[in-house]
């Protein structure tokens, strides 16, 4: 290796006289494991800054890489944080990420076979050089797994940032970011490369919001209040407690133990419990909501009951009610008495897609009180359904919960913890079954702890808020926190990903969607539709109608 030049001679070398794509840039100055210290000519910077290669023309700015030869092989490292040198005039200390590692090509000198991890690190005092958009698309090259490609890597102007399918699903991803910052259509924009990827797939997708159903109408079923009818003996019993038990304390354990006793008998009063030999209290049984009423009535009539009346009084009232409340009707009405679990599942899971291979779950219309439960029905059968078709040929299924927050809040009281214990499986053990789980949330500082870290991939696009800033970078790898600090400054549009799902963290300007095949969350223009006026009667009379019979 030639003499390299010392801190002191270091901004008269000749070696940087005229900088041009293949001269060093500075050298290496300290070797710290992951994160290292380089110094960069800033005369060198400056001259390269009007290039025409983009990449190139960033070279030593913040979030751009450089590269370093070690052996037979380059060394790739993204630029962290600047500062200048306070002795020497012109020179600037950089920190530095090590990102990976490619082979050099003998002739040419550029990059191949590209991989993440670093075997040997270089020595100080070595070169550095800028990296170029050629050897961008080396590093960022799709190898022959299944990937996706969803938008072009940021400062290039043409290399394409894939994702990798199978690593991304088999171990969950999140996807982050504030409201306004293009998640929804960032989510659609994924879901719906995976679904041209895989006609044959399964995915369920929690959609609060009613806004993903317009996307997907080519290649997805939509299901809400109207044509999901979810039959309500699928629900176990924690699931039972919530919807039934309303009083708190003490009394909760008195009245889940009756309403244990009783949803048994009612269960097995099924000509199928017959041939089932050890029926529980959990076990998909349908049974009638009226036998259940009569249990309890009778049980109340009972003298040698341990209780007063009053808990059997209390769940009475409230499963009458329930079945009275049109509502409720998608859930429990006693049109689901059937048993219809098969094809309950068929069409839930796409069992078989039918080149449709999502369904979306549009839960907005749904009473507030219920949607957990609902969530946490539909959370639990995909996680059942995986556990108890281990011996059959596999269908993995991936669930995708927008709002994630909501369902998996970081406080362990109140209620909704069925759902929030159910998803907190999924993440942990969902990966051995075929679950993958992907999370939509624009506050990943309010989701339960741990959560966040099981997903191997993480999608952050522009976070305002410090704390959900602090709780990504906790979850994310060591060499992808020099991206994290430019979460604040994204654009819309724009994400970092780093994690299982690509090959080095990678920041992406995603790509555009069809306008067909967008979510309906677009942000009103206030100043455009406060111009508008006329028809505010007929929109007064058909919203009061749609909210008097709570239908839409």
């Amino acid at each position: 290796m030639s003499h390299m030049p010392g801190v002191a001679e270091f901004t008269h070398a000749p070696a940087y006289a005229q900088p041009n794509s293949a001269a060093a840039i500075g050298d290496v100055f300290q070797i710290a494991g992951s994160s290292s210290k380089v110094l960069i000519d800033a005369a060198c910077i400056a001259a390269l800054a009007h290039d025409a290669d983009p990449c190139i023309a960033m070279a030593g700015q913040v979030g751009s890489q450089v590269k370093m030869r070690v052996g037979n092989s380059w060394l790739i490292a993204s630029v962290r944080s600047l500062a200048l040198d306070r002795q020497e005039k012109g020179v600037i200390i950089a920190d530095i990420d090590f990102l990976g590692e490619g082979d050099e090509e003998k002739l040419t000198g550029r990059i191949y076979r590209f991989r993440r991890g670093v075997t040997r690190y270089p020595a100080p005092g070595t070169e550095i050089f800028p990296v170029s958009s050629t050897d961008m698309q080396q590093i960022y090259a799709a190898d022959d797994r299944p990937h996706v490609q969803i938008g072009t890597v940021y400062p290039t102007a043409d290399t394409r940032a894939a994702l990798y399918v199978d690593s991304m699903l088999g171990k969950h991803f999140a996807l982050l970011g504030s409201t306004g910052t293009g998640k929804s259509t960032s989510a659609a924009l994924i879901l719906h490369r995976i679904c041209d990827l895989s006609p044959e797939g399964h995915i369920v997708m929690i959609d609060p919001h009613g806004e993903y159903g317009a996307a997907f109408t080519q290649n997805g079923a939509v299901f809400d209040v109207g044509n999901l009818a979810l039959p309500y003996w699928l629900m176990n019993f924690e699931e039972h407690c919530e919807v039934f038990v309303t009083s708190q304390g003490s009394d909760r354990t008195v009245d889940c133990d009756i309403l244990a006793k009783c949803l048994l008998a009612a269960r097995q009063k099924n000509r199928l419990a017959e041939s089932i030999g050890r029926l529980t209290v959990d076990s998909p049984i349908p049974y009638l909501l009226s036998d259940l009423t009569n249990i309890l009535q009778n049980e109340m009539g009972k003298l040698d009951k341990g209780t007063g009346a009053l808990p059997y009084m209390r769940l009475k009232t409230k499963i009458d009610e329930i079945k009275a409340d049109p509502r409720y009707s998608f859930m429990f009405s006693g049109m689901l008495v059937a048993d219809t679990m098969q094809e309950f599942l068929a069409k839930i899971f796409r069992l078989p897609s039918g080149g449709k291979p999502i369904s979306i779950i549009d839960v907005s219309a749904m009473p507030s009180d219920i949607t957990s439960v609902v969530v946490s029905v539909l959370s639990r059968l995909v996680f059942d359904y995986a556990i108890w078709a281990r011996d059959e040929q596999q269908r993995p299924i991936l669930l995708v919960c927008e709002e994630a927050h909501r369902y998996i809040p970081s406080t362990t009281s109140g209620s909704g913890q069925a759902v929030r214990r159910i998803l907190e499986r999924i993440a942990k053990e969902g990966r051995k079954y075929g679950v993958s789980l992907g999370l939509i949330t624009q506050r990943p500082s309010d989701l339960a702890e741990g959560v966040l870290s099981q997903c191997g991939t993480i999608i952050s696009m522009r976070l305002n808020n410090d704390r959900d800033q602090a709780f990504v970078k906790a979850a994310m790898p060591e060499g992808a926190r020099g991206f994290l600090d430019s979460i604040p400054a994204l654009r819309n549009r724009e994400a970092i990903i780093c994690g299982e799902g690509v090959a080095v963290p990678i920041r992406v300007a995603l790509d555009n969607l069809e306008e067909e095949r967008r979510p309906a969350s677009g942000d009103p223009s206030f100043t455009e539709l406060w111009r508008q006026s006329g028809g505010e009667a007929d929109i007064l009379d058909r919203t009061i109608t749609r909210w008097r019979s709570q239908g839409r």
